[in-house]
């Protein structure tokens, strides 16, 4: 029997607004689509958090035993500026700033982005295909949706009939957003714009002279629509009809928005079964902005290199940090706060490194199977990863009294408690000990047993001086002893 048989896990549905009882289209079998970067610059911060939030749950589904295709695409062209139908592709813009052939920019930064996303420990995603590279499957759903009425081609451009579709369906259910209402807050038409709708928005765009990225289409050279690309790469892979699809909170509307409509028009169904979509991430209780000032990139925290944060911060620890807030929650990132999380994350990692050596007795005085489940119940939870986190201090807590010899454990449920640890810290939420898997901790734990031993011979020799000198100097350095019963450990 697979865990999943065992777990009942609820998830958040943007599209119902409520908690439901996750169950899969094919039993056993998960398609999960997110929507990636478009690389026109370094992947920022709030980006992260979103794949990041996303990586998490594509772990939990792995580890309670479903087969999941994980399906990410990378935006490499037709995303225009400010997200609007006219103005630039900001790929072909970057370029043209930079002299730049447009995939130099797309490969700059999709290097920088897969970079950025290993420090962090994500893992691949089952398929990450590129819009450039589906722009024959794009060109075919816009005929579909042009012969079953839904669009019309006016001077080259192809648009997606609002007004029409809603007809039938219900544009704007994920956003909770009426037509009448969008009508009425938007501008009138002028005698340039080709749409019938200021609602209607681009599956094909005609490329001007001056644009750099162009495809010969039934229509002319263009290109495709921002939100087109979407249902073509997840149809593609997933099918017409899919289980998760994923994104930032700012894509609702009218990125999924449009994703949902182009599939029904095309499809006649609708095409995601649990919409999902992760909260944003503020600096210091601000917005981050470049414009501003008030931003900050990964590599700049990890380097230090910045005018923001007192002191460099590891990727697991940033990672740990993202992970002590629900996905759907905002996340405010502030120095006060990195730092009061990288006390609890040495905690822990800490207190994992030391369940191997605990003392185990012939009764346990925590119950570790009933705990496990508390974690697992967390989880399940709409993947509720702070709850969790405090269940796992639940057990630091444990740790450190079983080290102190007031509590007990038998060897079976000690053995339980550091399989459960490991796998809700490395495996799901993805964390890692860099310390103590590099060569400089090795290194850095032979010196500082060496200053215990020669503290140890010091006390023995009532050279007390020379023993508070040891103490005092390594806690100065961040390294605190503590002495039990066992003899004197240590901890950064």
């Amino acid at each position: 029997m697979q865990l999943y048989q065992e777990q009942t896990l609820r998830v958040h549905n943007s599209l119902t607004g409520k908690k439901e009882t996750f169950v899969p289209i094919n039993e056993g079998h998960i398609g999960m689509y997110v929507c990636g970067p478009t690389v026109y610059s370094n992947v920022h911060l709030g980006n992260c958090r979103t794949f990041m939030s996303f990586d998490m749950i594509f772990r939990y589904f792995r580890h309670l035993g479903y087969k999941v295709r994980y399906v990410r695409n990378i935006t490499d062209a037709g995303h225009l500026v400010d997200d609007a139908e006219d103005g630039e592709d900001k790929i072909a813009k970057k370029a043209r700033l930079e002299q730049l052939e447009p995939m130099e920019v797309v490969q700059r930064y999709t290097v920088d982005f897969h970079n950025i996303l290993e420090k962090f420990n994500f893992l691949p995603p089952s398929i990450e295909p590129t819009a450039t590279g589906h722009i024959i499957e794009q060109i075919e759903i816009i005929k579909d949706i042009l012969e079953k009425g839904y669009a019309y081609e006016v001077n080259g451009s192809v648009y997606f009939d609002v007004v029409k579709f809603n007809e039938t369906n219900e544009y704007g259910k994920l956003s909770g957003r009426k037509l009448e209402d969008m009508i009425a807050n938007t501008r009138e038409l002028t005698a340039q714009d080709d749409k019938k709708s200021p609602q209607d928005f681009a599956l094909w765009k005609k490329a001007e002279p001056e644009h750099i990225m162009r495809w010969p289409s039934p229509w002319g050279d263009g290109f495709p629509g921002w939100h087109l690309e979407c249902t073509a790469m997840s149809t593609k892979y997933l099918g017409e009809t899919f289980d998760i699809h994923g994104g930032g909170m700012d894509l609702k509307f009218p990125h999924h928005e449009c994703e949902i409509a182009q599939a029904e028009a095309s499809n006649g169904q609708s095409p995601v079964k649990y919409w999902m979509h992760a909260n944003m991430l503020t600096l210091n209780g601000k917005k981050m902005a470049k414009s501003t000032g008030n931003s900050i990139l990964p590599g700049e925290i990890f380097s230090g290199e910045n005018n923001i944060l007192s002191k460099p911060f590891s990727p697991p620890m940033i990672r740990f940090f993202m992970m002590q807030a629900h996905y759907a929650s905002i996340l405010d990132i502030s120095n006060d706060a990195l730092l009061a999380s990288e006390k609890g994350f040495n905690k822990l990692m800490d207190s994992i490194k030391s369940i191997k050596s605990l003392p185990t007795g012939n009764k346990s005085d925590f119950n570790v199977k009933e705990w496990r489940q508390t974690c697992y119940d967390a989880m399940n939870d709409d993947f509720n990863t702070p709850i969790l986190i405090a269940k796992l201090f639940d057990a630091v807590k444990h740790i450190n009294l079983i080290k102190e010899g007031s509590e007990t454990l038998i060897q079976d449920d000690k053995e339980m408690l550091l399989e459960t640890m490991q796998n809700f810290v490395f495996d799901i939420l993805g964390l890692e000990d860099k310390q103590s898997s590099s060569a400089d901790s090795e290194k850095l734990s032979g010196v500082v047993e060496l200053l215990i031993q020669l503290r140890k011979e010091a006390r023995e020799n009532k050279d007390f001086a020379t023993s508070d000198k040891i103490r005092d100097q390594l806690a100065a350095l961040g390294i605190q002893l503590k002495d039990g019963k066992e003899g004197t450990t240590y901890s950064l």
